[in-house]
């Protein structure tokens, strides 16, 4: 899959790390202190938001007096110890960025999550130096499913969007790279492994670990 790839291009959670499984109990707590119970589908509404996006969407639909910037904050502190000791990267990550440094082809961050949480893993992995783009979903218009973010990263790369490949977990990720006209490879992960399906049908390829590309 990286013959004629010139860049590839990552989403952050549940592509490179393992933090899916944490969102859904920060989500619950978060409402919990606000006498709110958590809806069934709300993971769902919410899935390739932007932090930004979500915030709002939170504000709005809850009808929360907190403002967007309180609510952001609230949710860093609260994820920030479990991403600083209990998220791993995903198998065979630290292989395919070797790969791809030593044969040069470009490599970015296209995420939905926050700017402080992603610095955080960047500097825990010490992966500064396998990314020549690191970009979040609040520094363009629309999150995923558009393409602004893969777009922009792309061009950070001075990269063709038809020489990309994406990695991602998510069905409303795996549209924003198609819609962007690059290559796609979906992700397994646990938390979306009941869209496995939908995932294969949309993307170009899929593998359950990283370990599998460079087989």
């Amino acid at each position: 899959m990286l013959k004629d790839i010139d860049a590839v291009i990552f989403d952050l959670d549940g592509t490179l790390i393992d933090s899916m499984w944490m969102w859904k109990d920060i989500d619950i707590e978060y409402l919990k202190k606000h006498g709110i119970t958590m809806l069934e589908d709300l993971q769902k509404n919410i899935e390739g938001m932007s932090f930004t996006e979500t915030a709002v969407y939170f504000k709005n639909h809850f009808q929360l007096s907190d403002s967007l910037d309180q609510i952001k904050d609230d949710w860093n502190r609260m994820a920030w110890e479990k991403y600083e000791h209990e998220v791993p990267l995903k198998e065979g990550v630290m292989e395919l960025l070797n790969y791809l440094k030593t044969n040069k082809i470009a490599a970015g961050i296209a995420t939905s999550n926050s700017r402080d949480l992603v610095d955080l893993i960047i500097g825990k992995y010490k992966l500064n130096d396998y990314f020549a783009s690191i970009r979040t979903s609040c520094e363009v218009e629309k999150g995923k499913p558009s393409p602004d973010i893969y777009l922009l990263v792309a061009d950070d790369l001075k990269v063709d969007p038809s020489k990309c490949l994406v990695f991602e977990d998510v069905i409303q990720g795996v549209m924003a790279g198609k819609n962007a006209n690059m290559k796609v490879c979906a992700v397994y992960d646990k938390h979306s492994e009941k869209d496995d399906d939908e995932k294969k049908k949309l993307a170009d390829y899929y593998v359950y670990s990283m370990a599998e590309v460079l087989k």
